[in-house]
């Protein structure tokens, strides 16, 4: 079940917020829309149609051409009214008099911007934001078919899921959670005034995933200007190489000093992992370095690239469909960028990328490696990294 803890109590609604005041022993209470009394004002809500401009929206009020164009031309440092956008709201304040007069038009820039005209003698102009509360929410969830699903069927926004697959990039092969792995997640979530279900979820504080039977913590921590993700002893989440190159639908074969080859039927080493991906899929660099080859291997590579990330660890990409734009020999390509695309290029008997990781020139199993750590919770800042951690951690073990 999702829950949320408010750091910020809401004090204001935009839309309905009382303003009271006492006389004597009376107490009043006025009514507000973006900060203007509307105790004598009719409200008139409306939409921008397709083909609407500030002159034909204004008119229908009965606001005259002298008032458009003043705040169509000089009013432009609170909204360019050529801006307005078909589907987004507007409001009218009118007096309540025999005949009505438009006060003020408000246009609603986005859900949490509003642009405010006066309409009257001085064609006063403002910007009006509406009060957010930031909120520290918190969910817990058994898996049973996906995280993205498990989060979702919880009533969380299921994107909270691409952030933690950026967090665990490094640690955990996000294409293997399976059903009977768990995650623990405290987050942050946006409230916008008078309404009840947050606009946006933000940024991840802390987490718990367990996965094939081990678990893994999260904590955001920010040092030298940069928040970054630790486990429970304050080493960094950020590994020097991400756990796979793509989005793979599975694994058609581990790295193997002798394989059945499919195409050439003769028993061989294959000294990489085979992901099958559709064509096309997009192939990341798993870390920072540079393209050393690229080309056609002639020995059944098909299309392929070769990085070189340091003195000590170089990759290489197979079967690809073709490079990225701007991927060329001597390049510089950063850890995530991608590279290529899946394909069938070379001996293949089917859609797959063929990816091998070389440590001092000899192949390895990239299944079996362990990827050395970023830089560590400083040893200046570890007593404030405890602290954080044992404050996340009685939530993450109480839910």
């Amino acid at each position: 079940m999702k829950k949320a803890i408010p750091l910020i109590l809401i004090a204001l609604f935009l839309f309905s917020c009382g303003d009271k005041s006492r006389d004597g022993d009376k107490e009043e209470e006025h009514q507000y829309f973006c900060g203007i009394c509307i105790d004598s004002l009719d409200v008139i809500e409306g939409k921008v149609q397709k083909n609407d401009v500030l002159s034909k929206i204004l008119q229908k009020e009965g606001v005259g051409y002298n008032v458009v164009n003043e705040i169509a031309m000089h009013k432009r440092d609170v909204y360019d009214t050529r801006k307005i956008r078909v589907g987004n709201r507007y409001v009218f304040l009118m007096s309540r008099d025999s005949i009505p007069e438009a006060r003020y038009w408000i246009y609603e820039i986005d859900r949490i911007t509003y642009a405010v005209f006066g309409l009257t003698d001085s064609l006063s102009a403002w910007r009006y934001e509406k009060h957010v509360a930031e909120l520290t929410s918190h969910i817990g969830v058994e898996i049973r078919s996906s995280l993205w699903n498990a989060i979702d069927d919880a009533g969380c926004d299921p994107t909270l899921t691409l952030e933690l697959s950026d967090i665990y990039a490094w640690t955990v092969d996000f294409f293997g959670i399976q059903p009977g792995d768990s995650c623990k997640v405290v987050y942050k979530e946006y409230l916008i005034d008078g309404d009840s279900v947050p606009y946006r979820t933000g940024e991840v504080v802390a987490a718990y995933l367990k996965n094939n039977g081990e678990g893994y913590y999260a904590f955001a921590y920010k040092q030298d200007g940069r928040t970054d993700y630790f486990d429970e002893k304050g080493q960094s989440l950020r590994k020097a190489f991400l756990k796979a190159p793509l989005n793979y639908r599975r694994i058609s074969s581990k790295f193997s000093n002798g394989r059945m080859h499919p195409v050439y039927h003769v028993v061989r080493p294959h000294h990489g992992v085979d992901y099958a991906a559709p064509s096309g899929t997009p192939v990341q660099s798993i870390g920072d370095g540079t393209v050393i080859a690229k080309g056609w291997d002639k020995k059944g590579g098909g299309n392929y690239l070769k990085i070189k990330h340091n003195s000590t660890y170089t990759t290489t990409y197979m079967h690809l469909k073709g490079f990225a734009k701007g991927v060329t020999k001597g390049c510089k390509v950063k850890q995530g960028q991608t590279i290529g695309y899946v394909g069938s290029t070379g001996a293949s008997t089917g859609p797959h990328l063929d990816f091998r990781l070389q440590k001092n020139g000899t192949y390895i199993d990239p299944l079996k490696f362990k990827s050395p750590s970023a830089e560590p919770v400083k040893k200046a800042n570890m007593d404030g990294y405890r602290a954080v951690v044992d404050s996340m951690m009685q939530i993450l073990r109480e839910h």
